[in-house]
């Protein structure tokens, strides 16, 4: 995020995958219309105080200062009073909103409104890209099941617990009489002390050419925080394994949603 960019911002590339989706709502233009968000900058209006100084404790407990800036968003209201961040996608979209006039243009890309709307204390229920011309709204839920799936895609830090779902592999249940009671209770005693995860998933997984099956944790969480979730799941699992491997996919993804259809989770927040 930042307030001043060298370059005006444009996205002809997104304006017309925005186009071909309404005009025809093929799954292959919502996806192409997906991924020029993903990689598009907005402009959202708002007002940017001056960098101040602002002491803060470092991981080593030490206190340092740095510089902050506060950024005072200008948000837009639905019918049902409902507030969300306004993302035009250059300056001739950003004018069509009278109110925005004398605002300042604060830069934002998918992974800012993201980190934003992940936030706990934030009311904002998602963004509108151009909500004075050809609108498409993201609300919450979408942004931060698009976020999990991005992160799972690009985060190379944990290729050794994670797969793609692209993979040709075969699913099945636990054995009961190898069920591994001890990992599920240490993972549980992990999951338990979050307030991001509201479910969590066994199944047995195998690739055409292993030996033999590998754990497979399906989790169910909020928010944007995936690999710590994982990295988690992981120290807890590890010394449970007995020779099994462990892989782990957030279930915003399709292919975790099919895997555990009629399944009960392992975890619930619920219980």
């Amino acid at each position: 995020m930042k307030s001043k960019n060298q370059k005006p911002v444009t996205n002809p590339e997104l304006l017309e995958a925005i186009k071909n989706m309404q005009e025809d709502n093929t799954p292959e233009n919502v996806n192409r219309m997906i991924d020029c968000v993903m990689n598009a900058q907005f402009i959202t209006p708002g007002n940017v105080s001056k960098p101040r100084p602002v002491a803060k404790t470092d991981k080593n407990g030490s206190t340092v200062m740095q510089q902050e800036t506060q950024v005072q968003f200008q948000l837009i209201e639905n019918q049902n009073k409902e507030k969300f961040f306004p993302a035009f996608t250059d300056r001739e979209e950003k004018e069509k909103w009278k109110v925005s006039e004398g605002k300042d243009d604060v830069i934002m890309n998918f992974d800012g409104y993201a980190q934003v709307l992940s936030d706990k204390g934030c009311e904002v229920q998602g963004f509108v890209i151009n909500p004075f011309g050809r609108s498409v709204a993201f609300p919450k839920s979408m942004v931060m099941s698009l976020k999990q799936q991005k992160d799972f895609k690009n985060n190379s830090g944990l290729q050794q617990q994670t797969f793609s779902a692209d993979e040709n592999v075969q699913l099945g249940d636990p054995d009961p009489d190898e069920y591994p009671i001890d990992m599920m209770a240490s993972i549980i005693n992990f999951l338990q002390e979050r307030d991001d995860v509201n479910s969590a998933y066994l199944k047995m997984f195998k690739r055409e050419n292993d030996e033999k099956p590998s754990y497979l944790v399906i989790v169910d969480f909020e928010g944007d925080k995936m690999e710590e979730i994982f990295k988690g799941i992981s120290t807890c699992a590890s010394p449970h394994l007995s020779g099994y491997q462990l892989s782990m996919m957030p279930y915003s993804l399709p292919f975790a949603q099919k895997a555990v259809e009629g399944v009960e989770p392992f975890y619930s927040a619920e219980d």
